[in-house]
């Protein structure tokens, strides 16, 4: 199969350098190109045809989040992991929201930024039950002194209510940060099915990954 090619994002030369002696030595990983601000990204994802981008938020001109929404405006863009020093960082949901599909702490373990690597290159997600609880809780809070009807939460809703049971189903599994096999598992069917109902709610609810399925449950209010 061919390498995954990954750009990395960062205004700091050492977390960029980090970063690719971690993901350049392996056989399926491929470090094509780096940039060292958001307003870089359009030209080193011309240049570079990354299928994943490691994306800083917190950069001096151009930060990830304006580079993660346009890129993900882009037809067929590469999937987008955004790095951050925070786990409950706004920004870092606002990027969720835009279409990234997970992120990583800058203190990961080497050999879990390869598997999350993998997994976004894969289509999965890289958000973890635990994760996907603390940072919903932490951008669905009720606003302080917040008053009348929620229109996300309405939004969300009216999306979901338009689903089969079955695919509300695989809907609400996301929500909870289940892989594919767990999935499977929980309402037996194989992984190629479920796969199959992802591709589905993608289409179905104009969504770009399964992270934003996620956060579309849970602004439902379902987990």
């Amino acid at each position: 199969m061919p390498s995954v090619r990954v750009l990395i994002v960062d205004d700091d030369a050492l977390v960029r350098a980090g970063l690719s002696m971690i993901l350049g030595g392996l056989p399926d990983l491929t470090v094509v190109g780096e940039a060292a601000d958001g307003g870089e990204v359009p030209a080193a994802v011309a240049a570079y045809a990354p299928n994943v981008v490691l994306m800083d938020i917190r950069m001096p001109r151009v930060d990830g989040l304006t580079a993660t929404e346009a890129l993900r405006a882009q037809p067929h863009p590469p999937e987008v992991l955004v790095l951050t020093t925070f786990d409950a960082d706004e920004q870092v949901l606002r990027a969720l929201r835009a279409g990234a599909a997970g992120f990583l702490l800058k203190d990961t373990p080497p050999a879990e930024i390869v598997h999350a690597v993998r997994r976004v290159a894969a289509g999965e997600a890289t958000l973890s039950p635990t994760v996907t609880r603390t940072l919903i809780a932490h951008v669905t809070a009720a606003v302080p002194g917040a008053v009348g009807p929620d229109p996300r939460r309405e939004r969300a809703v009216r999306l979901l209510a338009g689903l089969s049971e079955r695919e509300r189903q695989v809907a609400v599994a996301l929500g909870r940060g289940h892989t594919n096999a767990e999935i499977a598992g929980e309402l037996f069917m194989s992984v190629a099915t479920v796969k199959a109902y992802v591709s589905r709610l993608l289409t179905r609810l104009d969504l770009n990954n399964r992270v934003q399925v996620a956060l579309l449950v849970h602004d439902a209010g379902i987990v």
